[in-house]
């Protein structure tokens, strides 16, 4: 049989949030078929912490909302942001691209005045961009409903890669005449 420990730091890395000494417990003793206290866990959980205290490991056994986590410590938050941005690029779909490339143009907007360029209901697409804090909240306009105003975050810049909204091609670029196919006689 595997040491105590090994089996404690099994289940909270398995875990996708925190878990807790009595979960722990729980776990150890429908798998070995054991009576274990929980004072034993806890000791055990203690001797994971100091391990993961060492700096030679990127993460740490964390206490959080009474349950054990592992998270990176955090002089690698950086390092980890910087994942993050990339892989939330990769992620935007056809209709959240759209619903950006409106707002970015159009801002301050209305998910009314989106949905009418558009043409279709853009609640999904919202949510995941304000997930992804690509746009956020700008007031309410002083219309009737005081309906909620979307434009563009400081995160949408780096997404794009400019410095700033005014580094985005001009409409009359978009639309001109040097961006159409085939001859106009056709």
């Amino acid at each position: 049989m595997l040491p105590l420990e090994q089996y404690i730091e099994a289940l909270i890395f398995a875990s996708d949030q925190g878990i807790r000494t009595e979960e722990i417990t729980y776990c150890l003793q429908a798998a070995v078929e054991a009576e274990i206290e929980e004072v034993t866990v806890m000791n055990s959980i203690q001797n994971i912490k100091k391990k993961y205290a060492d700096p030679a490991f990127a993460i740490e056994l964390v206490k959080m909302n009474n349950g054990y986590q592992f998270l990176t410590k955090k002089k690698y938050h950086q390092v980890i942001s910087q994942l993050q941005l990339q892989r939330s690029k990769k992620k935007l779909s056809q209709a959240a691209l759209e619903t950006l490339a409106i707002i970015a143009y159009k801002q301050p907007v209305t998910k009314l005045e989106i949905e009418q360029i558009r043409g279709v209901n853009c609640d999904y697409s919202i949510q995941k961009l304000l997930d992804k804090e690509l746009i956020s909240i700008a007031g309410k306009a002083e219309t009737v409903g005081k309906p909620i105003l979307y434009a563009t975050s400081n995160q949408f810049a780096d997404y794009m890669g400019i410095n700033n909204i005014n580094e985005l091609p001009a409409m009359s670029e978009l639309n001109g005449s040097t961006n159409s196919i085939g001859n106009e006689q056709e």
